[in-house]
């Protein structure tokens, strides 16, 4: 940069400040005050200072000191919580007087907290966390929120597991909006054991999103062929392939009915995939549609025989 560019705008800045000051009292005290220039004696302020050099915080009364923003309110249950500690908020100790009545209006206060909100507070923040780990839209989130906050009223938790009924709300938002995620990554990403979330979805689905008025849609193998091909990198001409595969076994009398739909969707993935040149094995398919290599090769079958006795007929 020009050093006369630099000594212009330094005298600018300096004129402003003389101009400032002589629109200021008779008397001006300029001092810096908050980022702001600001005259002692009448109160004007001068100029903003908005360049801060602050050293770096290191002990815990420095960050307290220096803290500038306040915590956010709870969406649910009191906003105001009563802490042990043993100094009030000037940062003087409190006596031995003190630290007994504060710890009797913390009982008061707990005791005034119904389990709904106690059980809320425990559940908020692993509803976000599990949300978080499988990237699942807001939308889905605020569903799963709804169906669990239902199933705390209907005090469904009582005597059961809090992970189990919110991994079971989150697969249900996720069955409700049709989005392509697997039971086997809630239970994985939840480490809940699928026994215990299978058995809360059932709770949920008959007593909670009729409620509701929500359709618990079941998992079609098309839903999961695009998320299969993404997963293992396949162009979209060999997903696209892999729909037709399917739609044309079961114009030809392929049963759905007791497959599994990971099972179909991963076998014309497969099927694709090796009549194209993004081979992929089995071992690689099987691992990403979380079903055995055995199911992969039987299901490849039925389907290649629907196929073949369709080419047949023609």
């Amino acid at each position: 940069m020009n050093p006369n560019y630099k000594e212009r705008l330094r005298a600018k800045d300096c004129s402003e400040l003389s101009q400032d000051i002589e629109d200021c009292c008779d008397n001006p005290c300029i001092e810096s005050r908050d980022g702001d220039n600001v005259c002692l004696n009448c109160g004007m302020i001068v100029s903003q200072n908005l360049v801060g050099h602050e050293r770096r915080a290191y002990t815990v009364e420095e960050v307290n000191k220096r803290r500038r923003t306040e915590p956010r309110w709870r969406e649910f249950g009191p906003r105001t919580m009563l802490p042990n500690s043993k100094i009030d908020s000037k940062g003087r100790l409190i006596g031995a007087k003190g630290k007994t009545l504060f710890s009797r209006l913390s009982k008061i206060q707990n005791s005034l907290i119904s389990s709904i909100e106690r059980n809320f507070w425990e559940a908020k923040p692993k509803l976000k966390m599990l949300t978080s780990k499988l990237n699942i839209p807001e939308y889905i989130k605020e569903t799963a929120w709804k169906i669990y906050s239902v199933v705390a009223r209907k005090k469904l938790t009582m005597g059961r597991s809090i992970d189990g009924f919110i991994a079971a709300s989150l697969y249900a938002a996720i069955r409700v909006h049709e989005f392509p995620r697997l039971l086997e990554e809630v239970c994985e990403a939840s480490m809940t054991p699928r026994r215990t979330v299978h058995r809360s979805l059932g709770m949920v689905v008959k007593e909670v999103l009729p409620e509701l008025g929500l359709k618990y849609r079941p998992i079609t193998a098309e839903q999961l062929v695009f998320r299969f091909g993404n997963d293992l990198g396949l162009p979209m001409e060999v997903q696209k392939k892999a729909i037709n595969l399917l739609i044309q076994a079961s114009k030809n009398g392929l049963l759905r009915t007791g497959k599994d739909p990971k099972g179909l969707a991963a076998s014309v993935v497969y099927m694709a995939a090796k009549a194209s040149n993004c081979r992929r094995t089995q071992a690689e398919v099987s691992e990403v549609a979380k079903v055995t290599e055995v199911t992969l090769r039987s299901r490849s079958k039925q389907i290649k025989g629907k196929l073949e006795s369709l080419y047949l007929k023609y």
